[in-house]
């Protein structure tokens, strides 16, 4: 039941403090119930429009925005929000005025703002756009670590390696524990293969730190190859639980569910295969029109090359990543896909192995020869 000693404020407050905790269909509600008593409110409908927007409910999340623009033309929030879910409709030039907008209406002091719409930007592979309001939010507060950060991963995507390295090499002289930074720089100089740089780096980071297995593994082969640890050395241990930590725990509710659909496909093909054995003809017919799997090639940036099917280079790659085999290949290019998604800011799709392969090299993960 509504409480009509709430204000409009109070109603926004605490349905941030509920969108902060993740809680979007609690904030939503809240929100719904503070419009029913303020309907013009306009702070009221930018919070429907962003749990909205968190809730994948990119229709719902444009109607809201643009129904706070008719009470407020002017709303920064608004104007950003609007924008985002643009973005999500592949409306990139409309999404770009509304951004720029927030320009004109001489918001560029608002660092977090800049950050939030720089990185909107970032996720759609709008690299260049994103820059811009990155270096608008460095010129504000240069000596934000953060801030100096994201313009140096603008500049990794860019293509300019020695741009980013000197970039955050200055953020991390800023704040030494910006431990994101750190593993950008770390995982970057071993991609340039400035191997005891990236040890240096890679060492003063804790595994908590870590969201994606990459920069632990590099770092365990670095702590071998150049300290001479061996592979059982107990220093090794706390690296290992967390890459156990960020591997994906398979539901067993799921894995019976596919075991299930496994056999039942089994079943079903031998059934097919039943009834085509009957009409001998017709399986020849088809036998001579097969044609074989295509095959590929497939270039990683540390040069190593796998040949085969798509499903084939896959599972070439999960074996030769140094991680367990026995993970499957949806396993491997789920994992794959998020550590792509710290270093690029693209998201690989993983349906199936031909989409995460090309969205791979689309990202510049490693090259598709044929």
């Amino acid at each position: 039941m509504p409480s009509p000693f709430l204000s409009s404020e109070e109603y926004d407050e605490r349905a941030h403090e509920l969108y902060n905790d993740g809680s979007y269909d609690e904030a939503l509600t809240m929100l719904r119930e503070g419009l029913g008593l303020y309907p013009n409110a306009v702070e009221l409908y930018v919070g429907v429009g962003y749990a909205r927007l968190a809730r994948d409910e990119f229709a719902w999340a444009r109607k809201a925005f643009e129904e706070s623009l008719v009470l407020d033309p002017e709303h920064e929030d608004a104007l950003a929000g609007l924008g985002e879910t643009l973005l999500r409709f592949g409306q990139k030039p409309q999404a770009l005025k509304a951004f720029n907008r927030i320009l004109e209406l001489g918001y560029a002091d608002d660092t977090e703002l800049m950050l939030q719409v720089g990185r909107a930007l970032f996720r759609e592979e709008m690299v260049a756009a994103a820059m811009e309001f990155f270096e608008v939010a460095v010129q504000q507060e240069p000596e934000n670590a953060e801030v100096v950060s994201m313009v140096a991963y603008t500049q990794h995507r860019l293509g300019d390696d020695a741009g980013a390295e000197e970039t955050l090499k200055r953020a991390l002289q800023l704040d030494p524990d910006h431990s994101e930074a750190r593993i950008y720089l770390g995982n970057l100089l071993y991609d340039r293969e400035q191997f005891e740089a990236a040890l240096f780096h890679l060492e003063r980071t804790k595994p908590e730190d870590h969201w994606d297995e990459l920069g632990i593994w590099r770092l365990m082969e670095l702590k071998k190859s150049h300290l001479r640890i061996k592979d059982d050395d107990p220093s090794l241990g706390i690296w290992e639980e967390r890459i156990v930590e960020l591997t994906p725990v398979v539901d067993a509710l799921e894995e019976m569910l596919a075991e299930i659909e496994t056999r039942a496909s089994r079943r079903a093909q031998k059934q097919a295969r039943a009834q085509l054995e009957l009409f001998g003809a017709l399986l020849a017919d088809l036998s001579d029109s097969k044609k074989a799997p295509e095959l590929h090639r497939v270039e990683g940036r540390n040069g190593q090359r796998c040949d085969g099917t798509w499903e084939e280079i896959v599972g070439a790659m999960r074996d030769a990543s140094g991680g367990a085999k026995d993970r499957s290949l949806e396993e491997f290019m789920q994992a794959e896909a998020r550590r792509g998604f710290a270093l690029t800011g693209v998201l690989i799709p993983t349906r199936d192995a031909e989409s995460f392969l090309r969205a791979s090299a689309d990202a510049g993960l490693l090259r598709i020869l044929h």
